[in-house]
This record gives C-alpha cells, structure tokens and sequence, in this order.
C-alpha cells in the first residue's frame, strides 16, 4: 500500500501483476486499473508527458494509492473486473460508454456453457451494466455474470487460457461422433453422453468460482477430489486432477499480455475489441451466373498475409448463383474446424458483401454461440469507394473498423484474387473435362 506519488518513484510499487486504486482527498475511489507490472504501469501516468486530458484530470486528484499484488496477469484480470463492478469507480465509468464493456456470461442450460455480451446487448435480457444482481429476467437466461472487461481481447484469452482446467461444450448431446473439442480435452463430450449433468454443472460451477476470484477455493476442492481418486485406486482420475491442479498454480499467461499492458495511459487505455496483429481472416465467394461456384478464405498474421494458412472451398450445397447461401456454408464449413491446426479462432471475420451476408454470419455465430467480430465491406452506390457493414451500436468494433481500415481492405482484396484464381481454374478445368 502507497500513500503518496513520491513513493512511486522511489520504486515502492512491486514489478509483478496486480490490481491499482486510485482515491482522492474526500477518500473517493477515482479509478481501477490493471496491470502486468504495477510499477511501470503506476508510474507511467506521472512520468508521462502525453496524458489525455481527462486521465490528467483524474491524476491531479490521486493522493492516495492501494494496490493488489496477484500472482498471475490472468487473476489480475479477474480481480479488475469484479472491483469495478462492485465499487463503480468513477472515471472506469466516465472513460467509455459502459454500455460497450464486455461481459462474460455463464448460460442457464442443462449444459451451461461461457458466451460474451456488450452491455448494450444485456439489456434486452433486464441487465443494466454494472448490476450487481441479476433480474429475474437474466436469471431465466443466465446463471451467472461476470464484468465489466475493460479489455475485450485479454478476456477472451482469458477463457482460452482456463479451458483445459474447467473444458465446456459448446456441442449439443445427441450427436453420432464426438465433436473436434472432445479429441482436444477442451470438451467433456455432452455431444456423446460421455458427461452426467451433474458432474457437467460441477465444472461450471468452478468456473464460476474461478471468475469469482476464488482459484485457492478451486485448488483445495481440486486437491480433496484427487486424494479420494487416489484412494480409491482411480488413478487416472487422479492424474488429470493432479495436472489441473498444476496449471492453475502456475498459470502461464503470456498470451494475455497486450499492448495496454506497456502503452501510455491515453484516453484509449483499453485494448479494442479486434488485435490488428492478431489472426484476421477475410471471405469471398465466386461464380458466374452460379458456374463452378468456389470461395477463398485468405489470413492475415501481424498485418502481413500468411498464405500457408490460405484456403480454398468447393461450394457444395448451394445450387445456383446465391452469394448469402454459399457464404453461410463455407462459414460453417470454416468454423466445423475451429481450434484445429491452422484453424485458429480469428480476431476478427471480414466478408466480402453487404448487410445480407453479414446478417447471415452472425446468424451462424449466434447459433454456435461464438462472439467473433464481423465486418462486411461491400462496394459504395458509386461502385468506386468500399462501404464498411458492421454493428454500429459496438463502439468499439466501430473504433477498429476505423482504425484497421486499410488493413481490412487488404486482407478482403487478397480473398477476391484468391477466389477469382481458384474458380478460373474450376472453368478452365471443366472446359477440358467437356473437351474430352
């Protein structure tokens, strides 16, 4: 704990995670911060030069400053969150609409699993940011949750990162085979029967726990799990246990490392929703009046096209010259795959087309129940200037669409060649079979 400014240069903060707070002279809690290490980050709001001018405003008011070591960037993450949700701390709420933080929601499903709101999409379910008990409305919908993320990107990590300690479904039970995440661990196979609701609902609700901040509650109930495996000669129940128990004590989250993490304290302290560095993949489709009909999905790493991860569709279902229908399937077609090598989940998804197509995308996403970014570009009225198609009401998607404009367009340039390449040589190729 910290009761001046001075003491900062003096080194008194520790390099390690944490939480900050800021308070004024009336004792009021001015703001909430994380941090991968709470000394550089601390002491960059009173050694930089380049302070928005409200962050200015906030620090001529701090006189006093507490903060929470954590072992771990990841608990840090989820100990931010759920002090700004209990305490409303006021320039965490004056610094961004609140109605664009992310949420992470826990369903209320025989098989609950983890999904992602806006606050501005919660409240069609009876949610107001920063309530700190749900409606009898959310909890028909939900069972916990959690929030607000000032950082969209980390969270998602986040959750990535807890999947093989609490694995969930996004399958439904039921199925002929065992889903992809099955094979991986991630799934505790709903989709073939291999899962009872009960010990299902066992790992939610330590998930919830773990989001609760409560990890040390996670390990001892872990640990007691394993001893009575152990005695009772289920070994291998043990040793899965033991494993978890292991990762969770020494996280390794280097992944949740952000540029916000070492950035200045601007007005745009938290990371946009989309890492342009990140995984960004673009879509386009391609047939003349519905003859040899493919598609391309083209990706971008670190802003530079990556085409080992380059990929080419066959259109199969679709009968036809019907650009909403051919997207649908090879969006589907992509995502039957995420997680698998080469296949990783995109920051953010680019479509070549207007409101149809990207209307049809996050039908799918919905269904599925993954939040991925879209954006749609589709040509002006002019024909000559790139119109970009996304959900305005996301001020944030709306910020990186701003901001990752070029970038977009070039990654969706790289889907047209590709796709226009590919269904040339469909042509070409059924011109020979003709031939002979």
């Amino acid at each position: 704990m910290i009761s001046n400014s001075i003491k900062i240069k003096n080194g008194a903060l520790p390099d390690h995670p944490g939480v900050y707070f800021y308070f004024d002279k009336d004792n009021q809690l001015l703001y909430v911060g994380k941090a991968t290490s709470l000394k550089s980050r601390v002491g960059s709001y009173f050694s930089s030069k380049r302070l928005d001018p409200r962050i200015a405003e906030m620090v001529s008011h701090i006189v006093r400053i507490e903060y929470i070591e954590t072992p771990s960037v990841l608990e840090a993450l989820v100990l931010e969150a759920n002090q700004i949700k209990a305490k409303k701390p006021k320039y965490n709420i004056l610094q961004r609409d609140d109605k664009s933080y992310l949420y992470l929601c826990i369903t209320n499903e025989d098989f609950p699993r983890p999904v992602f709101y806006r606050g501005h999409e919660l409240e069609r379910f009876g949610v107001k940011p920063f309530d700190k008990e749900l409606s009898a409305e959310a909890k028909k919908k939900f069972l916990r949750i959690f929030g607000p993320y000032t950082s969209g990107v980390s969270l998602k990590r986040a959750l990535e990162l807890v999947r093989p300690m609490f694995p969930w479904s996004i399958c439904q039970p039921g199925a002929k085979r065992a889903c992809f995440d099955y094979q991986l661990k991630k799934c505790p196979g709903v989709c073939v029967g291999a899962i009872s609701k009960r010990d299902y609902r066992h790992i939610i609700k330590q998930l919830i726990q773990f989001f609760d901040g409560k990890k040390s509650v996670v390990v001892r109930e872990m640990t007691k799990e394993m001893n009575v495996a152990s005695r009772d000669l289920r070994f291998e129940d043990a040793a899965i246990l033991s494993k978890k128990i292991f990762a969770l004590e020494h996280i390794r989250d280097v992944a949740l490392l952000t540029k916000e993490d070492y950035a200045l304290p601007v007005e745009k302290l938290s990371t946009d929703v989309i890492d342009l560095d990140g995984r960004i993949e673009a879509y386009d489709n391609s047939n003349i009046s519905g003859a040899s009909p493919v598609a391309s999905m083209t990706v971008f790493l670190d802003g530079k096209p990556a085409k080992h991860l380059y990929r080419k569709f066959k259109i199969k279902t679709v009968v036809g010259a019907n650009d909403v229908a051919s997207m649908e399937e090879v969006i589907r077609r992509r995502l039957a795959r995420l997680g698998t090598k080469g296949w990783e989940r995109p920051e953010v998804m680019i479509i070549d087309g207007g409101e149809p197509q990207v209307n049809r995308v996050q039908e799918v996403l919905d269904e599925l129940a993954l939040d991925i970014p879209i954006i749609g570009i589709a040509k002006g009225f002019d024909r000559k200037q790139d119109r970009f198609v996304f959900d305005r009401t996301n001020k944030d998607l709306a910020r990186a669409a701003v901001r990752g404009k070029e970038i977009f367009q070039r990654v969706r340039d790289e889907a047209h060649r590709f796709a226009i390449t590919f269904h040339r040589k469909k042509r070409s190729e059924a011109f020979l079979s003709r031939k002979k």
